[in-house]
């Protein structure tokens, strides 16, 4: 895994406040890379100085409600902050954390000028983009601590999801990740985790109750690299199966996390064979067959296990493919002036998950698939035409409105 030794300075500003976009901008904190250990950030020394939260009343925002009491983000879904008919729920499993994006394109980490900081983290965007569509879901993880961990819980809570999932870990910080799209299209990434707190959740801080109130129960491959985590995410897909509830699998490679390749490919499949809905990239493809053609039918139906319901192919600007045990095809894209790719896969995860959500008689029915598979693209889509993952993720009404004009 790559150190924060491989950083340039970092010109960067005083951390404000998130406010409801969830995107901030840092400006004039010179970061230095003798601030950074490999070790991660228990040796940063401006992390150190980072007041902690200790006051009553922030702490309070944050409890866990008594025993049976359904919180109201649960017992009513929103759409732009107005409730609408309850909508089943999708809990999403994993990490949420920070990203820091340069403030210009098309450079490496190193020759970055400066970052702004935006929040992270593929089930954390899902569960975002869910309740932005006007469903209701949860998110079930754990973060630090610290400032930018209660910033992340205020974006759920400000966004309507449920975060009594949410722990905070005393000791371990909120994982950071710096992220760039070089000028060849290739994106860079660099993690601070070994460990942060999302690695270190335990079975016995599930919220159990939550798992067995989902319809979906949606996860990546990030949170199978190291224990505790790997068994709390265990524990949680058998309640969730238990209860009935349709698993959700997006794997969302990131390959600096894991030791190797081969790692990598083992941790991913190793669940592979329990999800009802998996959703994979054409480089995914690629990478978990070990180099075949991603755009070849026969190469997609090898991963189909015999349990599958549905297996999602995306391809980018160009739309995706779907696989069920009785039909499959393909579903063009919606184009767009892409301007910054995060949280694209995300945000058609989030418009897939609200449609199944709702109906799963779309797993059976073609024609209804393929609408939902249209309105998942569109989320896609809309999401690259601005900077972010959370900020960009758009509402029912925008998706409706694109794909209006799309048909005109």
């Amino acid at each position: 895994m790559a150190t924060a030794a491989a950083v340039s300075p970092l010109s960067a500003s005083t951390f404000n406040r998130v406010g409801a976009s969830g995107f901030l901008e840092a400006k004039a904190i010179n970061l230095s890379t003798s601030q950074f250990s490999s070790k991660g950030l228990y040796r940063s020394s401006f992390f150190s100085r980072m007041p902690e939260i200790k006051s009553q009343h922030r702490r309070n925002a944050f409890k866990r409600p008594a025993p049976g009491l359904i919180p109201k983000a649960l017992s009513e879904s929103h759409d732009n902050g107005k409730p609408s008919e309850v909508s089943p729920l999708v809990v999403c499993f994993g990490e949420m954390l920070i990203d820091f994006v340069p403030t210009v394109s098309g450079v490496s980490l190193a020759k970055a000028p400066a970052f702004k900081k935006a929040p992270g983290g593929a089930p954390a965007n899902v569960a975002v983009g869910i309740a932005r569509l006007g469903g209701s879901s949860a998110f079930m993880g754990k973060v630090g601590d610290d400032e930018f961990g209660y910033m992340l819980a205020d974006i759920m809570k400000e966004n309507n999801v449920e975060h009594r999932g949410m722990r905070f870990d005393p000791v371990a910080r909120t994982a950071l990740a710096f992220v760039t799209l070089k000028a060849d299209g290739e994106r860079e990434f660099m993690f601070f985790r070994n460990p942060s707190a999302d690695m270190l959740l335990t079975e016995s801080e599930l919220e159990v109750d939550l798992i067995q109130q989902a319809k979906i129960f949606h996860y990546g491959s990030i949170s199978l690299i190291t224990e505790p985590c790997r068994s709390a995410h265990l524990a949680a897909m058998r309640i969730a199966k238990d209860t009935g509830t349709l698993l959700s699998y997006d794997p969302n490679l990131r390959l600096p996390l894991w030791s190797s390749a081969s790692a990598a490919r083992e941790g991913i499949l190793s669940i592979w064979d329990e999800a009802d809905v998996i959703k994979v990239s054409d480089e995914e493809v690629e990478f978990l067959t070990e180099g075949a053609d991603p755009y070849d039918d026969t190469v997609a139906r090898n991963l189909f296990h015999p349990n599958l319901k549905l297996l999602l192919v995306t391809e980018g600007d160009q739309g995706c493919r779907y696989y069920t045990k009785d039909f499959s095809g393909r579903v063009n894209g919606v184009a767009v002036q892409a301007v910054d790719t995060t949280g694209a896969g995300d945000a058609f995860v989030s418009g897939i998950l609200s449609e199944l959500a709702k109906d799963l008689n779309l797993l059976q029915e073609e024609k209804g698939l393929r609408e939902a598979l249209k309105f998942a693209n569109a989320c896609g889509a809309i999401t690259v035409t601005e900077r972010g993952a959370i900020p960009a993720l758009p509402t029912r009404e925008a998706v409706l409105a694109a794909l209006t004009k799309v048909l005109a």
